[in-house]
């Protein structure tokens, strides 16, 4: 579990097959094998560590539904350790279960902050709703509106300076989870 508030970014060191390599935060100094991660949104387990790398599998679900199948050396990624009993929780509970890509499609300053709008899947639109909770690339923000098959959120100088979500640009694609209790009520609703 995480609160998609993110605690460091790191660059992609190799992709392989079944495998992303990232640099270790000098931060992440309590990481060990079997810690679970939030890279760019997306749960995966430590396998390899050492002082300067942390490596991952990453099964074939997880390129599919996510866009580590597309990542490349040096791209940076949102990093998120999993959240302690003992701290603080301060954005909204996050799985790191990636339900599908979104795109970005425009982006506008205003004044001191970003609105980005992003098409969703359709598959997604029943459990994203206005001033609701959504996890882009593992960011914890909030829907400002859904409109048709997008949802626009605005973003805050403290998001766009420490996260990539600062260096989105149009046609960009994000990891997107929406809210895990939207998305019971949605099917317990359908169920009755």
């Amino acid at each position: 579990m995480f609160t998609g508030i993110i605690e460091a970014q790191a660059h992609i060191e190799s992709v392989g097959e079944g495998r992303i390599t990232l640099t270790r935060p000098s931060s992440f100094t309590d990481i060990r094998i079997g810690s679970s991660v939030s890279v760019a949104g997306v749960c995966l387990t430590v396998v390899e560590l050492s002082d300067t790398h942390m490596t991952f599998d990453v099964v074939g679900e997880t390129r599919a539904k996510s866009t580590l199948g597309q990542r490349t050396h040096g791209d940076a990624v949102n990093l998120e350790r999993a959240m302690q009993a003992t701290d603080r929780f301060e954005g909204h509970m996050v799985q790191g279960h990636i339900q599908g890509v979104g795109e970005v499609r425009t982006i506008t300053k205003d004044g001191n902050w970003t609105t980005v709008h992003i098409r969703l899947p359709k598959e997604l639109l029943s459990t994203v709703v206005t001033k609701g909770s959504i996890s882009i690339d593992g960011v914890s923000l909030t829907v400002a509106s859904v409109t048709g098959d997008e949802c626009r959120i605005a973003l805050i100088p403290q998001t766009l300076e420490y996260t990539t979500l600062g260096r989105l640009k149009a046609g960009d694609r994000v990891n997107i989870e929406t809210d895990v209790l939207g998305r019971y009520i949605h099917s317990l609703a359908r169920a009755a």
